[in-house]
């Protein structure tokens, strides 16, 4: 019975934890899609000052990512989690009340300051759940609430600004963000191991990245890189093939992948090990780039949604198992937090490169670029898995 117990990833404590990723992500994803058609429809700005929206609030989150850890440690993963979710309910609030540009993103800034320690701490909590025997399904069901935030989010707000208002759209979001505050203040935390260094705030180099998960979280930059062309310039390419009639598709057919094979290489990462998810991950998420790149109609395009979700969702998760489980346990919010520095930076450098592909050579070639990035890491996996293998480690 006891065996039982101990194997169990649906607790009371991981639903909460899931719910409480889905309400902040519906969020982020939600005001991703609907802000620039804010700023260019209602405040009046052109189309480069609308990206900067994006740009204020992912350098944010990774100018506060590498500290989360050690503040998380200092001051306890759910007192933090809990202020910081009431922080990103405040910011969300103001949405409803500012309107110069200005101001406007400096509020991105700031709540982006809140999402990089709520979703540090949440993940890290999540982490810290699961069994470590089951270190690779319990993650890869965790970030499921992800991948139904990144179908939900841009679909309801689309929606509410279509048929209602910017501002019942700000009100919904602020209302989800309260229930996961509410969700947050319920989760019990007593039997999770204590932190390394609590109440000690002194930074070292040692606390803002955690070396052993460094590796694997710069093949996730890597990465990430790749996915900003899916991220930042799909729904422009869409418009360009005359497909915007199927592109809010795509992310569904992304997401549905990534939602139906998550269980099969959630169990295969712990039956068989990492390599075997990530290796016909990278695979087919660069064949999904190819596609996208000699894309003719809506055949093609949904067809690559189904490569790429497998494909990123195989491997981001794996590589943050990785991350996670490549230090202590007392060490998981460190290694969360140097996963998502580098996966964040991956993103918005991925963006900036990218989008200098797309001037210069067109958008078929941004995606034959991350394709080619995908093949690099792919060869960089294999190496070092040799270097592993060589050394005769038990956990690739």
């Amino acid at each position: 019975m006891q065996q039982e117990e101990s194997t169990q990833i649906w607790t009371k404590r991981f639903i909460s934890l899931f719910l409480i990723n889905i309400s902040v992500f519906f969020v982020f994803y939600g005001l991703v899609t609907t802000l620039p058609l804010y700023a260019i429809g209602v405040l009046h700005q052109t189309d480069k000052e609308a990206g900067l929206l994006l740009s204020s609030f992912l350098l944010s989150a990774i100018i506060v990512r590498p500290f989360s850890g050690k503040l998380l440690d200092v001051f306890g993963k759910k007192k933090l989690l809990v202020l910081s979710i009431a922080g990103y309910f405040v910011c969300t609030v103001l949405y409803l009340l500012i309107d110069p540009f200005g101001l406007l993103l400096g509020l991105r800034f700031i709540q982006g300051i809140f999402f990089s320690i709520i979703t540090t701490a949440v993940s890290s909590l999540a982490a810290d759940s699961v069994p470590k025997s089951r270190k690779g399904a319990g993650l890869g069901y965790f970030a499921m609430s992800n991948n139904l935030a990144v179908v939900i989010g841009p679909f309801v707000g689309l929606l509410l600004i279509q048929y209602s208002s910017f501002s019942v759209l700000f009100i919904v979001m602020s209302i989800c963000v309260l229930a996961g505050g509410f969700l947050a203040a319920s989760v019990k935390t007593d039997d999770l191991p204590k932190p390394e260094h609590q109440g000690k705030l002194k930074f070292t180099v040692h606390d803002l990245l955690e070396r052993r998960a460094l590796p694997i979280a710069a093949i996730a930059s890597l990465v990430a890189f790749a996915y900003a062309s899916v991220l930042s310039f799909l729904s422009v390419y869409a418009q360009q093939k005359d497909l915007m009639a199927v592109a809010s598709f795509f992310y569904a057919v992304f997401a549905a992948s990534m939602l139906i094979t998550r269980p099969y290489t959630g169990k295969l990462y712990d039956t068989k090990g990492a390599q075997y998810v990530i290796i016909p991950g990278l695979i087919s998420f660069a064949i999904g780039l190819v596609m996208l790149a000699f894309v003719s109609g809506p055949v093609l395009f949904l067809g690559a949604a189904i490569f790429v979700g497998f494909g990123y969702g195989a491997v981001t998760t794996s590589l943050q198992a990785l991350a996670v489980q490549s230090t202590a346990h007392n060490r998981s919010s460190y290694a969360t937090a140097t996963f998502f520095t580098m996966f964040d930076l991956g993103i918005a450098l991925g963006s900036y490169v990218l989008g200098i592909v797309a001037v210069q050579a067109g958008y078929a070639s941004v995606y034959i670029t991350g394709a080619g990035v995908l093949a690099v890491v792919f060869v960089v996996y294999l190496i070092r898995l040799a270097k592993i293998k060589t050394r005769k480690v038990v956990h690739i």
